[in-house]
């Protein structure tokens, strides 16, 4: 691994493991969040899906993040982005632990992690074009390095949660906060440092150039997302928030000079979105669903072994790339190949082994996703510059916030309910929740409490009625994970049309800023 000479600046290692240091804070906070689900799921009687959306705020503040912050890092440089980071992670530990009480805790812990998630994706705006930037030559295997720092920072992250949580029942304030230990190195890596210019920068591109790839057809997406923000998250009424998205894409019209868009980067849009469902959204809810079909430790146990894999793997694009003769599309496509078979044998998983293998095909299926979907698009948009990386990471998160969580969680409730429903109706109309679960167009019955689910798994001596609280929760997960596996499988077929396209175009190839001006 010579990440000491590929870079075009001698301070590029540093700056490399900066960002590594950035981006595994993110991994740590994720890691110690998805651990305290039960936590808050019993102190405040939280359903699945208020959990879900709750953890979804952890997505959708990074999308803001990284998409504020790359139409402005080329104006206003890295330093500022990452101060402004910086702040945003101390400020945001403070507005979680504000959260005391049933009545004001999910307002507080949606705009904590709102916040973080801000400061994450703010990170991201630095570091994913930085390193495209420090490493022309070899993006896919430095992007895939740095975001090794993720699955590195879960490992952690779930670490010491098992520590603190398990071993020694520590309060979940106390847990969270370690995510401030790697926010105060980074702090310190990035110090004092000079940061290099962009390709589209040093060519002296202007926004409405460097976003003219994404054009209205790209815009239209982001707005739609927006708009689902707008009216889910803040629930403003649905006039205001379609008048939101609007104003987006008018906003990219003028500044486009109402350019189209590349169609190639709006599938690449839409395939991203994909991405965050799948890969974010399943992360913020494996610990709790493995939990959930085996026992706590073990579902800790297996998000470390998965959150391994990723991280070991992710040092060798380079090697697969070479030596396989896999182009990035190719490695996308078959990595999306065993997303689906190991989500397809997690869904049926009743044995620890029988776990442990499933969900390291899972783990190699959805290592290289999203650096590698970075990677593709600066090499294959460079004249956009840190814009088209930073709109495809925020569309990521963006969909993990908004679908992948929240959609994960809304089938954790509908299908619990509706296996409690068939099996003992008279325990059913005594624990469920009096508010039904939706989730975009889709209607739900109403949801198992979270309180009462949370005392059946307690319980040492479950009575027969929490017994059948529990064994309706693990036939949810179960049904949960098959129909996770469906998003994959969608990816594949992309994929595969990508590989066709880049085919017929005589190969994948890394284009350069004038290549791709015409």
């Amino acid at each position: 691994m010579s990440v000491k000479t590929d870079g075009i600046t001698p301070n590029a290692p540093r700056l490399l493991w900066a960002g590594f240091m950035a981006i595994l804070a993110a991994g740590v906070g994720f890691a110690l969040r998805g651990g305290i689900f039960d936590n808050w799921g019993s102190e405040f009687g939280f359903s699945a899906t208020q959990l879900g959306i709750i953890g979804g705020a952890g997505f959708t503040g990074f999308c803001f993040g990284i998409i504020l912050g790359g139409v402005v890092v080329d104006k206003i440089g890295y330093g500022k982005l990452v101060m402004l980071a910086f702040a945003l992670h101390i400020i945001s530990a403070f507005v979680t632990f504000g959260a005391s009480t049933p009545a004001n805790a999910q307002t507080f812990l949606f705009w904590g992690m709102f916040l973080f998630a801000y400061a994450n994706g703010t990170l991201e705006a630095v570091a994913n074009p930085l390193v495209a930037t420090l490493y022309p030559k070899n993006r896919t295997h430095y992007l895939n390095i740095l975001h090794a720092s993720w699955p590195a920072g879960m490992v952690l992250g779930a670490i010491a949660g098992w520590i603190l949580d398990d071993k020694f029942q520590i309060g979940w304030k106390i847990q969270l906060s370690l995510y401030l230990l790697p926010t105060l190195a980074y702090g310190i890596m990035f110090m004092g440092q000079k940061f290099p210019k962009s390709e589209a920068s040093l060519k002296g591109a202007k926004l409405g150039e460097m976003s003219k790839d994404i054009g209205l057809i790209g815009a239209a997406i982001v707005g739609y997302m927006v708009m689902l923000f707008a009216s889910q998250s803040l629930h403003l009424p649905s006039s205001v928030a379609w008048g939101i998205g609007g104003a987006i894409v008018i906003a990219v019209g003028f500044l486009t000079k109402f350019s189209f868009g590349s169609l190639l980067l709006f599938v690449f849009f839409i395939t991203h979105i994909l991405v965050g469902a799948v890969e974010l959204g399943t992360d913020g809810w494996i610990q709790n669903i493995t939990g959930n079909l085996f026992t706590s430790e073990e579902g800790k146990f297996l998000f470390i072994w998965t959150s391994a894999i990723m991280f070991c793997l992710r040092f060798t694009a380079n090697f697969i790339e070479r030596n396989l003769k896999l182009s990035p599309v190719g490695i996308l496509f078959v990595s999306a190949v065993l997303a689906v078979v190991g989500l397809r044998l997690a869904s049926g998983m009743e044995t620890i082994v029988m776990a442990t293998i499933a969900l390291a095909i899972y783990a190699i299926g959805k290592t290289f996703f999203w650096p590698t979907m970075l990677a593709v698009v600066s090499d294959q948009f460079p004249r956009s510059g840190a814009v088209a990386i930073s709109v495809m990471g925020g569309l990521g998160f963006l969909s993990a916030g908004l679908l992948g969580g929240p959609g994960l969680g809304y089938s954790k409730d509908r299908f619990a309910a509706e296996e409690l429903q068939r099996t003992n109706t008279a325990v059913y109309e005594q624990v469920k929740a009096d508010k039904p679960s939706e989730f975009l167009f889709f209607k739900g019955v109403n949801p198992i409490s979270g309180t009462a689910m949370a005392e059946a798994r307690a319980a040492t001596e479950r009575t027969p009625d929490q017994q059948a609280l529990v064994s309706a929760s693990v036939a949810g997960d179960r049904k949960t994970l098959g129909v996770d596996s469906f998003v994959p499988l969608t990816m594949a077929g992309i994929y595969l049309l990508l590989l066709v396209y880049f085919r017929s175009r005589g190969g994948y190839r890394a284009k350069s800023i004038e290549a791709s001006a015409h």
